[in-house]
């Protein structure tokens, strides 16, 4: 079920939020109410990966309540390798038997596993509750509340990655405490911006974005309409991602709970560091203190804190796709880390902000032909078109929207404010402001329904 499809804006959210509501001084039912209606959102997909999901929760609730006890040590281990073996049968079997097959010279016949939605996502998140487990860093919850924190539809799926101590406690807190009405009326501006900016732009730069890269792949493209390509994934990709977190977060407000800010203008970040402070901030956060810190982090030196970025971000890369191209996006940008930081502390030179902003930008837009290329000769065209390797001509036919649209997307990513800052801090006296939110989920709720969307990037993850 997605976000901006009309069964979900039109009939799941609203029957959800009376129903929760209307029970809401109960906190047992409300919470089994969520819970339910979590089930049924992730079982709209498939309802056949709900046995998954379910078992995956049970198992790492009973796994975190044995640490603490003899044997904990075992227990924490057993349970985040049933984590990474549930990741690794569902996403990776694939892509290490055709690696291995390739090695071998041998060829291998795809099993074509059902990939389920958000594991990605969901296995991380409970894999930092044992770890903070073991580390005594977390209490033992009950089987509910657990159950809720991890399957909580607004962030199920792609995020974003929440801690057990960003919202378990929340639960306690009834939904009709003071400022109700406020929090209703700021998730739901929220919701209308990431609407906004999925249906309206994502979607429409993908339709530039798509074509083109199909036809790097399958001969070659001038270096205009390489450039015009990569741009257009560059803000399909920020648009569809932030996109979807502005929903999550504005209905997890609707429903009276505060989930972490994902995204903070990366597109304005003027170093490769700024850049990972700024984008997916929730698995920057779970990347730095689950794996970069534990291998060393900045404690042991320059050379050994290369090699902490780089293993960090090798991984990273491989979490988002299994796929080689990924993974090469991972090393690049771990490369990267390790340069700056390399830079910062070995020399007194700072780059001006313009400067740094538009080695950033470039950096990260040549790594985002990797992440969206098919394949290494894919990206490989697309590189060589990007030098003028195969001309210069515009070629407009191939497009399947009008690059205009490129330049508004530019204008709200570069110049105008964050999302947070329009709907969590802005003054909500004027009624104008509930006519343009009202307007703008109107128009996403007909632009739904009126065409086909393709579903968010981060599904694949």
């Amino acid at each position: 079920m997605l976000f901006n499809s009309q069964i979900f804006l039109l009939l799941f959210l609203p029957l959800t939020l009376l129903a929760y509501y209307r029970i809401s001084e109960n906190r047992a039912q409300r919470e089994w109410l969520v819970i339910a209606a979590s089930i049924i959102f992730y079982g709209y997909w498939d309802y056949r990966l709900v046995p998954l999901l379910a078992g995956s929760i049970i198992a790492n609730w009973l796994f975190a309540r044995s640490i603490g006890g003899r044997g904990s040590r075992v227990g924490v281990l057993l349970g985040i390798g049933l984590n990474l073996v549930i990741i690794g049968v569902f996403k990776y079997a694939d892509f290490f038997a055709g690696s291995l097959a390739w090695i071998f010279g041998a060829q291998h016949t795809p099993w074509n596993i059902i990939l389920p939605l958000g594991i990605s996502f969901f296995t991380f998140q409970q894999i930092s509750y044992l770890a903070d487990r073991y580390k005594g860093e977390a209490p033992e919850y009950g089987f509910r509340e657990y159950f809720l924190y991890v399957s909580f539809f607004p962030q199920l799926i792609a995020g974003p990655i929440v801690r057990h101590n960003e919202l378990i406690y929340q639960l306690e807190s009834s939904p009709r405490r003071d400022g109700m009405h406020e929090r209703l009326s700021r998730g739901a501006t929220l919701l209308a911006i990431g609407l906004v900016k999925k249906v309206f732009i994502a979607d429409t730069a993908a339709r530039i974005a798509d074509p083109l890269f199909e036809a790097a792949g399958n001969g070659a493209l001038s270096m205009i309409d390489a450039w015009i390509a990569t741009l257009a994934f560059t803000f399909q990709i920020y648009f569809d991602f932030s996109g979807y977190s502005d929903m999550a977060i504005g209905l997890a407000l609707m429903f009276g709970l505060t989930l972490p800010i994902n995204f903070n203008i990366p597109y304005r970040a003027v170093s490769i560091r700024d850049f990972w402070r700024r984008w997916h901030m929730t698995l920057s956060h779970f990347l730095r203190d689950y794996l970069y810190i534990p291998l060393g982090g900045a404690r042991h030196g320059l050379s050994m804190q290369a090699l902490a970025l780089t293993a960090t971000m090798f991984l990273g890369g491989l979490w988002h796709g299994a796929g080689w191209t990924f993974v090469v996006w991972g090393l690049m940008h771990g490369a990267g880390l390790a340069i700056h930081a390399w830079w910062s502390r070995l020399t007194n030179i700072s780059l001006p902000n313009p400067a740094g902003w538009a080695l950033t930008m470039v950096f990260v837009m040549l790594g985002w032909v990797l992440f969206r290329a098919s394949s290494f000769p894919e990206a490989m065209s697309m590189f060589t078109s990007m030098i003028g390797g195969h001309g210069f001509t515009l070629t407009m036919a191939n497009y399947g929207a009008h690059p205009a649209i490129l330049a508004l997307a530019a204008a709200v990513a570069l110049i105008g404010p964050s999302s947070q800052a329009f709907a969590l801090e802005r003054d909500y006296a004027r009624p104008w402001g509930a006519l343009a939110v009202a307007s703008a989920l109107t128009f996403s709720v007909i632009m739904a329904g009126s065409s086909a969307h393709p579903e968010f990037i981060y599904f694949q993850f």
